[in-house]
């Protein structure tokens, strides 16, 4: 979205495979964004966790992670998790 919004999905048939494996790839993604003028935003998830990275391009460049967000019944957080979302967007749009 607007070269500041990548997803990275984790597809496995084991469900043991952490979400922050996929940290280095989304990382990588996020540093070749051509407009580091502003912060890049991510989604990593592998379907039972949902992590946010938000990658600042100052030098040298930083990321920060969200805690770990279950959209599962038992610890049902998809409504935070659109919050976060809606949040990121509005950020992504301003000027």
């Amino acid at each position: 979205m607007q070269n500041q919004f990548w997803v990275t999905l984790l597809e496995s048939k084991r469900t043991t495979i952490s979400v922050m494996s996929a940290l280095p790839q989304t990382l990588a993604y996020m540093t070749a964004n051509p407009r580091q003028d502003r912060h890049s935003f991510a989604a990593m998830t592998n379907g039972s966790e949902i992590v946010f990275v938000k990658l600042d391009f100052q030098n040298p460049p930083q990321y920060d992670l969200s805690r770990i967000f279950s959209p599962v019944p038992l610890i049902n957080e998809l409504y935070t998790v659109l919050q976060v979302l809606k949040k990121i967007g509005q950020l992504i749009v301003q000027p």
